[in-house]
C-alpha cells in the first residue's frame, strides 16, 4: 500500500494519502455520507481514483485486523 502514509509528524500520525494531508478517515466519512467517487475527487483535486481505492482498501485491511468479542 504505497499510497498511504502514517507519519507522526503529519496529521498527528493519522493515515493520509502520501504527499498530501488528506486523511483516510475524511475519505471514509465522505463515502459513508453518500458522496460519489466523482464528488470526492472534485472535493480533493489532488486525489486520484487509485488513491481513493487504496484508502478504502487500507481501511478494510485495518478493520479486518480487529477481532470483535461478544459476550
Amino acid at each position: 500500500m504505497g499510497r498511504i502514509d502514517v507519519n507522526p509528524e503529519i496529521c498527528s500520525g493519522k493515515p493520509v494519502i502520501r504527499g498530501t494531508r488528506i486523511m483516510v478517515r475524511n475519505i471514509l466519512g465522505m463515502v459513508a455520507g453518500g458522496y460519489t467517487v466523482e464528488r470526492i475527487l472534485a472535493a480533493y483535486p489532488d486525489l486520484t481514483r487509485d488513491d481513493l481505492n487504496e484508502a478504502l482498501e487500507y481501511a478494510a485491511r485495518v478493520v479486518d485486523e480487529y477481532q470483535v468479542v461478544t459476550h
